[in-house]
This record gives structure tokens, sequence and C-alpha cells, in this order.
């Protein structure tokens, strides 16, 4: 089948998507952008590319829809297990010493680009796993698809979505259904899902640890710079930063200190 867009149409929609949520498309990955249009098209029932970029312009709904419908949601429970190493054995740790001395028993999270959801929940798992009965969590996790908000807010996993799940925190956490397993009210109460776009503030303050894994890549630099901004307005004194194992903010002029532990590489917001 011929390519849906000219050259003009894909400058077209490229910007825009740009201008909306700082999400890049090179020529190398055009075709999706081609392919994931394709279906818009047959969704809404029109019949030209331009009725289509009339609609979204005219319609945050529709905009917000075509967003969802061009990013990409690769995410599994437990995904590089080094992070999480590295939050149990040394980010827990050293946030305990200076939450005793403050007298602050609560713990702020951000799973930014949190997809389907199985990151935040790796993470309330951990946190319920790892701290002192005396301390809460609370984990606010975020994604520009509101398709995969819902299947986090739902939280049930097909049995193929759960492999990397310890049993003991399987059976602590979940409960089976039928052909998956229902995330517990006991780690669901910890989890806020909301939609966000990382182009804008996310209003949040003070957080402890903030995870944003294998979402910068898809922006470019000046959009990795201002979101990386953000992080830090949005941080507290002393708190970390999880990125992809295949990004790094070397070269870049941000205010994060580099880390390196035992168990992988963060960046700390050390004042």
């Amino acid at each position: 089948m011929a390519d849906l867009l000219t050259d003009a149409e894909f400058d077209l929609f490229r910007k825009i998507i740009y201008d909306e949520s700082g999400i890049t498309f090179s020529s190398t990955n055009r075709a999706i952008l081609d392919g994931r249009l394709k279906e818009r098209l047959r969704e809404t029932g029109l019949a030209t590319v331009q009725e289509y970029y009339r609609l979204i312009t005219s319609n945050r709904e529709e905009m917000k829809v075509m967003l969802d419908s061009v990013t990409t949601n690769l995410t599994r429970f437990f995904r590089n297990q080094p992070h999480f190493d590295t939050l149990i054995n040394y980010v827990i740790p050293e946030l305990l010493k200076i939450k005793k001395e403050k007298g602050d028993t609560h713990f702020r999270i951000w799973s930014a680009g949190c997809s389907t959801g199985e990151e935040p929940y790796t993470l309330a798992m951990i946190m319920k796993e790892k701290l002192p009965a005396a301390y809460t969590t609370e984990i606010v996790a975020s994604d520009i698809s509101l398709k995969s908000l819902m299947v986090g807010k739902q939280g049930f996993y097909p049995e193929s979505r759960i492999v990397g799940i310890p049993d003991d925190y399987l059976a602590k956490y979940f409960t089976k259904e039928g052909s998956g397993y229902q995330a517990k009210d006991v780690i669901m109460k910890m989890i806020r899902f909301d939609y966000h776009n990382l182009k804008n503030d996310s209003g949040l303050r003070n957080l402890d640890i903030v995870f944003c894994r294998n979402v910068l890549i898809y922006f470019d630099d000046a959009a990795q710079l201002s979101t990386i901004n953000r992080f830090w307005d949005s941080m507290a004194s002393k708190s970390y930063l999880f990125i992809g194992h295949s990004e790094s903010l070397f070269g870049m002029n941000t205010r994060f200190e580099f880390l390196k532990t035992n168990w992988a590489c963060l960046y700390q917001k050390n004042i």
C-alpha cells in the first residue's frame, strides 16, 4: 500500500506532534506515523489526512487520541532490574537517613511515562516491602496515553504480562482471577494514575524519586532539556532521578549530579 502522507503532510503532522508533546518523528520512523494515521482515518471515517488534520486542530480530545496512538508503550514488571537494586540498596537507605532527621515519614514518587502501569506497581511493591511500617508512599503515575492509563488504573494483567514479578511478591500483592492477575488494594491505593504531557509543568513538588525511563529518547535536545529542568523543579532536596539505561544527561546543561552505584547509574538533585 502506498504511503498515506506526502512530504508536506508528513512535515505538517511531525510539527504539530512535536509542538504538542515534544515527541520527534524522523524520516526513519515515518512509516510508524503513516500506519497510525491510517488507523485513525478508518476509525473516524474521514477520507483524507487534510480532514483529519483539521479535526485534531479543532478538537482537543481527538488531539489526545492521536498523540496516544503515535506513542509506543513497551514496559514490563521489574524492567531493568539494576535500577530497582539501586533503589533498594542505595536510594531508600539514603532517603531514610534524611527523613529520620526531618521527622518525615512520607515518600513521594513520580513514575513519568508509566505506560500500562507495570513500573508504578513494581515501585509500590518494593516500597511496601522495604520501608519500615511507619512510612507511607504516594506514587503519581502519568502518561500521555489514555488507553495505557486505563489499564494501569484497572490493575489487571494477563498471565503473559506478570513475568518478572518474584513469586513471593505475586502471591502477596496480586490475586489470580481467570486468565490473569488483579493487583490488590494494598498497592493500588498507593498509586494515582493521571494524564500528563511532559511538555507541560506537572504541578508536582517535593518529590523524593522520579522514574522517567525510555521517554527522553523520543525528544530532541531542546525538549529533553526542558523536561529535565521541569523534573528539577518538581523534586525535593537530595532527591533521585532514574532515566533509561540507554539515556544520558551527559553534554546537557543541567544541575543534576551523576551517581554511579554498585548496581546502576542515576542522577541526584544534590542541594
